[in-house]
């Protein structure tokens, strides 16, 4: 299995936050956060955690989820975790 690299995780994240806060034109890149995109709040962000668990089969604790404040952090967090599996 390739190791993810931060552009793959990204374009298969694109979609996963199109759909879940509903803009299907929507382009996130890694400095994107709750500020700065339509409808990410809070409900939005448990859906996408949730979704990119789900796509990356990984999990993430707590602790982590806290940390994660923009688009880059979630993708940096994903590389680790898949790095691990």
């Amino acid at each position: 299995m390739t190791e993810p690299t931060s552009e793959s995780v990204l374009r298969e994240l694109q979609p996963i936050f199109a759909n879940v806060l509903d803009e299907p034109e929507l382009v996130v890149d890694r400095s994107a956060n709750a500020w700065t995109t339509p409808n990410w709040d809070s409900l939005a962000h448990i859906a996408l955690v949730q979704a990119a668990e789900l796509q990356f089969r990984v999990k993430f604790t707590l602790n982590e989820l806290q940390a994660f404040k923009t688009v880059g952090d979630l993708v940096d967090l994903i590389i680790q975790k898949s790095s691990k599996l």
